[in-house]
């Protein structure tokens, strides 16, 4: 199998950006109701912690128990270590927080790849792991 193409982890990052979204809106719940239905303050640093967990528990506990988040199942991808096995938990730990660093560089963690001679962003490199394409099967 081929390394991901930057155009198929965008869309998963898309899906799945929408699917953590979703999770967040209902973390937010519970703060909003204890301050009477009033707005979250963004400083609020249990908040953000609330929202940090959310994104971490979705990612790294759907790259250690299957593979692949629910965007990454669409697009045909999935996380491998080098050796074509599922990553470890602190792999996948080590994946989630590498690929926010990514994308707080401007995206140069991801855009790394275009240019990488192996076809890996920083997170791969970081974290041991590369996200591979999986082309489905045609119906016969």
């Amino acid at each position: 199998m081929q390394n991901a193409s930057l155009l198929r982890r965008l869309g998963a990052m898309l899906y799945d950006g929408l699917l953590v979204l979703a999770l967040m809106f209902l973390g937010t719940l519970p703060f909003v109701a204890l301050r009477g239905g009033e707005p979250v303050s963004p400083g609020n640093s249990g908040y953000q912690l609330t929202l940090l967990i959310i994104a971490f528990v979705f990612f790294v506990g759907f790259w250690a128990w299957h593979g692949r988040t629910l965007g990454m199942q669409s697009w045909g991808l999935r996380i491998e270590t080098a050796d074509g096995a599922r990553p470890s938990v602190s792999q996948c730990g080590m994946r989630f927080f590498a690929a926010m660093l990514s994308g707080v560089a401007l995206g140069m963690g991801f855009w790394w790849q275009l240019v990488d001679r192996d076809g890996l962003s920083w997170h791969d490199r970081l974290s041991g792991t590369r996200l591979r394409y999986y082309p489905r099967q045609a119906a016969s």
